[in-house]
C-alpha cells in the first residue's frame, strides 16, 4: 500500500514539474520574442524615416548648370536692380555734366523768319516828300521782310561756371556710390556661395554621421540578440540614431535656403537646378594687414562720396550767389535781314553781320535770390554731418564750437567765436525756426 501511493506521487510530481516547465518555457518564449520586437520597432522607424528624406542627386545631369564664383558676380551684375540704379545715377550725372559744360561754350543757330505788316498805301503827300514809311508799324523795315541768319550765342556768368564744378563733384559721387553698389554685391554673392559651399559640406559630414549611427544602431540590435549587449545600450544607440536625424534635416534645411539665397541673386527667373564649384582648397593668399589698411585709406569710396557730396554742396551755394551778380550775354548774327529774299538786290549785297553784347544787373528781385542762397547753405549743412572730423554749430549757442575727433569718436565742444559765414548760416537757422 504504500509503495503504490508513493508511486503516484511520483507521477503526480512528475507530471507537475512538466506542466510547470512548459509554462517557464513559454514565458520566455514570449519575452524573448517581445523584446525582439521592442528592439527593432526603433530601427525600423528609423530606416523608413532616414530613406524618406531627400537625398542630393551625384549624378551629373546635362541640364545642371556649375556655377563658379565669377559666374555668380557676372549673372549678379545683371539680375540686381540696387547695382543697376546705382549705374542709372552714374550715367545721369555723366549726362548732367555734359549739359554743364556745354552751357559755357557757344551754342549755335541757324533762323529763318518771314515778316508781314500791313501798307501805308503810299498817299500823295508820301509820295511827295517820300517822308513816310512803307509799313504802319514803324519797328519793321517793311511789308515784307525775310531772316535768314546764323546765331552764335555766349552766356558768361558765376552760376555757369558753378554748375559745372557741381556737376564734376555730383558725377565723382555717383562714381564713389557705384563702387559702393559693386562691391556690396560682390561682398554679398560671395559670402551667398561659400554659405552655400560651407552647407553642402556640412551636410555630407551629418549625412555620414547620420549612416554611422544607423549602422551602430543595427549592430547593437543584433548584439542584444545575440545577448552579448543589455537593453539601456540599444535605446542609447536609438536616441544617438533620432538625433544625427534630426541634424540631418537642420542641415539640409539649412543648405536650401541658402541654395535660394544664392538663386535669388544670380538669376532672373526662379532656377535651383545648379550647383557650385567648392575652391575653399585652394585659398588665395591674403595681403599683409598693413598694406590693407593703406589701400583701405586711399581707396575708400564712402570718404571719397561724402567730399564730392561736400564739393557739390559748395557748387551750389557758389551758384546761388552768382544770382546775385552781373552775368553778360553776347550774340553774333551773319546772314540777311532784307525786304526780298535774295544776296543782291539793286547791286546792294544783303550778306551781312551784327554783334550784340549785353550786360544784365540784377537789381530787385523781392528776395528770392537772398533765398536760394540761404537755401543752399542748409543743405550744405546738412551734408556736412557725413564728413569725418566736422564741425557743427549749434543752432541756440553761437559761441561754441562743436567737432567730432577722429581719434575718439566723440563729440568735443570747445569755446571759441563763429566764423562769419558760420554766424550767418547760424543766424538763418534761428530765423528758420522763428517762422
Amino acid at each position: 500500500m504504500s509503495k503504490k501511493k508513493l508511486h503516484q506521487s511520483n507521477r503526480a510530481v512528475i507530471s507537475r514539474n512538466g506542466i510547470g516547465s512548459k509554462a517557464v518555457m513559454l514565458v520566455l518564449g514570449l519575452m524573448a520574442v517581445s523584446a525582439t520586437l521592442f528592439a527593432q520597432a526603433p530601427g525600423s522607424s528609423l530606416e523608413i524615416s532616414y530613406s524618406a528624406l531627400p537625398q542630393e542627386s551625384t549624378s551629373s545631369d546635362a541640364s545642371q548648370l556649375t556655377i563658379t564664383l565669377q559666374d555668380a558676380l557676372e549673372r549678379a551684375r545683371v539680375n540686381d536692380p540696387q547695382y543697376h540704379s546705382s549705374l542709372t545715377d552714374l550715367g545721369v550725372a555723366l549726362e548732367d555734366r555734359v549739359q554743364a559744360r556745354a552751357a559755357l561754350l557757344p551754342a549755335i543757330t541757324y533762323n529763318n523768319s518771314y515778316l508781314y505788316t500791313q501798307g501805308t498805301g503810299q498817299p500823295l503827300a508820301c509820295a511827295i516828300t517820300a517822308t513816310c514809311p512803307t509799313s504802319r508799324f514803324i519797328a519793321n523795315n517793311g511789308v515784307h521782310e525775310y531772316i535768314s541768319q546764323g546765331q552764335a550765342h555766349e552766356s558768361l556768368s558765376l552760376t555757369n561756371f558753378a554748375d559745372y564744378g557741381r556737376t564734376s563733384a555730383a558725377l565723382a559721387q555717383a562714381r564713389a556710390k557705384a563702387e559702393i553698389a559693386a562691391r556690396g554685391l560682390v561682398v554679398t554673392v560671395t559670402q551667398a556661395y561659400y554659405g552655400l559651399v560651407i552647407a553642402q559640406r556640412k551636410y555630407a559630414t551629418t549625412q555620414r554621421a547620420a549612416t554611422e549611427a544607423q549602422r551602430f544602431l543595427k549592430i547593437t540590435q543584433q548584439l542584444q540578440n545575440g545577448g552579448e549587449v543589455a537593453r539601456a545600450d540599444v535605446v542609447k544607440a536609438s536616441i544617438q540614431a533620432q538625433q544625427q536625424q534630426r541634424d540631418l534635416q537642420e542641415t539640409q534645411l539649412a543648405m536650401q535656403r541658402s541654395r535660394l539665397d544664392l538663386a535669388v541673386m544670380i538669376f532672373g527667373d526662379w532656377n535651383t537646378n545648379f550647383s557650385v564649384v567648392d575652391d575653399l582648397q585652394t585659398p588665395e593668399p591674403l595681403p599683409p594687414f598693413a598694406e590693407v589698411q593703406t589701400a583701405g585709406k586711399k581707396n575708400n569710396p564712402d570718404l571719397r562720396a561724402a567730399l564730392a557730396a561736400l564739393a557739390a554742396a559748395n557748387h551750389e551755394v557758389t551758384a546761388a550767389w552768382g544770382g546775385l551778380l552781373p552775368s553778360l550775354n553776347v550774340d553774333y548774327f551773319y546772314g540777311i535781314d532784307s525786304n526780298k529774299f535774295a544776296i543782291r538786290t539793286d547791286g546792294v549785297r544783303n550778306l551781312g553781320y551784327s554783334a550784340v553784347a549785353t550786360l544784365q544787373i540784377p537789381i530787385f528781385s523781392w528776395g528770392s535770390d537772398r533765398s536760394k542762397v540761404k537755401q543752399a547753405e542748409l543743405r550744405r549743412a546738412s551734408g556736412q554731418p557725413s564728413i569725418p572730423g566736422r564741425r557743427i554749430y549749434g543752432i541756440g549757442d553761437c559761441g561754441r564750437t562743436e567737432y567730432l575727433d577722429p581719434g575718439s569718436q566723440r563729440l568735443r565742444r570747445r569755446p571759441g567765436a563763429v566764423p562769419g559765414r558760420d554766424r550767418q548760416l547760424a543766424n538763418s537757422n534761428r530765423e528758420l525756426l522763428a517762422r
